[in-house]
């Protein structure tokens, strides 16, 4: 039988997760052979599938069992590389808070989710509490779901105007005991969370949008932390929307910061405020949620290629719209029609959508965003007529 040990093995070419030991050979030194066994070795795996296939048993094939596997032999690693207690409690619970938050969202995966921020402080018969529920109740209504921090204030008007049945929320564990609001509580899609950082990463990844009222530090930090992802392109694009009461310029005043302090000294480019939109009641805020995803679907980079996928077939017009107007956003080539590339075959669902090729620079995002507009406009006139 094999012996493990916990001691530090000895690297072996330029990466250190594909050391492969050979067959045992029950006369080689036990110090021979520490420098040998790695996480990759072919006995280890032969283990892990068979602890994955024991596990599975009774279900249908699991097709993704080598991501498992590359799971379990990164905590295999934490014990060769000495990790300390510490440093293992915030990985095995990162680990668990996602797996369980992902749990929970996988049987929504075809409904479109907006996550809602704001002050949990805002009282219930405040303009802003109303204005949040309201906009959360008629989204519901249009087969959108609600994602809120499960809190008091602006989260507890996001659950009350969505629903139970409509909404999420990720609460997080605070000093002062944040506790989750009445309309969340004990329901099966409330989630419960230590890290801010894990808990954002599932307020961005889980959304088609994001909504902001006014609030302090965090709904803040939300906030640029959104705009900074879908600037940078490490979002795919998104309706932000920053929603206040009319006379209220809570949202006002910052965009008077970002043209002055941001756009003019060049630490923007002015397309950037593009990725956002500032909305005064429900209603406008609904519309430009529903308006967004009109035309646009969804995206996907496939090579160097950006497919862009559409609800309504682009005609001939609208390509030499773009191909006039938009040919700054192109590293090379064109805006051409396409359909389903072969790299999409395991998204079947949305083969039949008529989509977008060309090659993005990646870099102007907000520029890439007057584009999705331009592209909704155009759909919209045609239902209009």
């Amino acid at each position: 039988m094999r012996k493990f040990t916990n001691k530090p093995i000895r690297e072996e070419g330029t990466q250190d997760d594909l050391i492969i030991g050979g067959e045992f050979n029950v006369s080689q030194k036990p110090d021979e052979y520490k420098k040998t066994i790695g996480p990759w070795d072919p006995v280890i795996q032969k283990h892990i599938k068979n602890l994955i296939a024991e596990i599975n048993l009774g279900n249908e094939p699991f097709i993704n069992e080598d991501i498992v596997r590359e799971i379990i032999v990164t905590a295999l690693k934490a014990v060769q590389a000495q990790i300390g207690r510490g440093d293992l409690k915030i990985l095995s619970r990162t680990v668990r808070e996602l797996r369980y938050a992902f749990k929970i969202f996988k049987d929504y995966r075809n409904i479109r989710k907006i996550t809602l921020f704001g002050s949990a402080r805002t009282r219930p018969s405040s303009p802003e509490y109303i204005m949040a529920r309201d906009f959360s109740r008629k989204l519901a209504a249009k087969g959108y779901m609600i994602i809120t921090g499960a809190g008091p204030g602006i989260m507890r008007a996001g659950n009350e105007g969505a629903g139970p049945r409509k909404s999420f929320g990720i609460n997080i564990r605070l000093p002062f005991e944040q506790m989750p609001n009445r309309f969340i509580a004990n329901q099966p899609t409330y989630i419960d969370c230590r890290y801010f950082f894990t808990r954002k990463l599932v307020f961005v990844k889980e959304a088609s949008g994001a909504v902001f009222l006014p609030g302090g530090f965090g709904t803040l930090d939300e906030a640029f932390e959104i705009l900074t992802l879908v600037q940078t392109g490490k979002s795919d694009p998104i309706p932000v929307i920053m929603l206040e009461p009319k006379g209220t310029h809570f949202w006002r005043d910052l965009l008077t910061f970002f043209k002055k302090r941001l756009i003019g000294p060049k630490k923007i480019s002015p397309e950037d405020v593009n990725i956002f939109k500032i909305c005064h009641c429900a209603d406008e805020a609904c519309e430009e949620v529903v308006s967004f995803y009109s035309n646009f679907h969804s995206i996907r980079y496939v090579g160097d290629n950006l497919v862009l996928r559409l609800q309504h077939d682009p005609s001939k017009a609208v390509l030499d719209h773009l191909n006039k107007n938009f040919k700054d956003i192109l590293t090379s080539g064109k805006f051409e029609k396409t359909r389903a590339l072969p790299q999409e075959v395991n998204q079947p669902d949305i083969a039949h959508l008529p989509r977008l090729i060309f090659r993005f620079n990646r870099v102007n995002n907000g520029r890439l965003r007057q584009m999705i507009n331009y592209l909704n406009s155009v759909a919209k006139e045609k239902r209009v007529r």
